[in-house]
């Protein structure tokens, strides 16, 4: 899948930017990976990654985890991307909907992704929807979440890009529409 569209929002020398397209296919510093917490591939987000980027990613997660165990909920752990355009990907555990507290667990892994970003000294990143696929998430308040803490992070980090990746029209409608908002507040 090609983007399809495109927007995004300036601050100061710093750019969000919303699109549709293959997360697989961005060529930020680092992508997001909508991760379980024993960091193993299988389907959705996670399964295009090594797909696309080759079963190193999944070896140097398998790596971290007998090193480091479980990342937990709420977390974020870091590998090589493999044979994609990134340099990394980052791996965000976030919530599975109806085990409690999702919010801010999701809130969570979406500041440790971008802290993470921020040690390794990245300029951009890219980041799905993170728990909307089948882990269940809401993507509405997935939005909300996630947009407020991505402009929140700005303010106290050197990234100049922060991307968000849908895969749909309709998940990139819904980030469409809390942009507008978070951008009028």
């Amino acid at each position: 899948m090609s983007e399809i569209i495109n927007i995004h929002h300036e601050i100061g020398n710093k750019v969000v930017r919303l699109i549709c397209g293959d997360i697989t296919e961005m060529t930020t510093d680092a992508i997001v990976n909508a991760a379980n917490e024993h960091l193993a591939h299988g389907a959705g987000v996670a399964g295009a990654i090594v797909q696309k980027g080759g079963q190193i990613i999944q070896e140097e997660c398998n790596a971290w985890v007998r090193k480091h165990g479980p990342v937990p909920t709420g977390s974020a752990a870091v590998t090589s991307a493999g044979e994609l355009e990134a340099r990394y990907v980052i791996h965000a555990v976030g919530p599975i909907l109806g085990s409690g507290d999702e919010e801010t667990k999701l809130l969570s892994a979406t500041q440790k992704a971008l802290e993470l970003a921020d040690e390794l000294n990245l300029r951009s990143i890219a980041f799905p929807a993170i728990s909307t696929g089948i882990l269940g998430f809401p993507i509405e308040l997935c939005a909300t979440i996630m947009i407020r803490a991505t402009f929140a992070h700005l303010n106290k980090s050197d990234l100049r890009e922060i991307v968000f990746c849908l895969w749909d029209e309709y998940s990139f409608d819904v980030f469409k529409r809390e942009f507008a908002l978070q951008i009028k507040s």
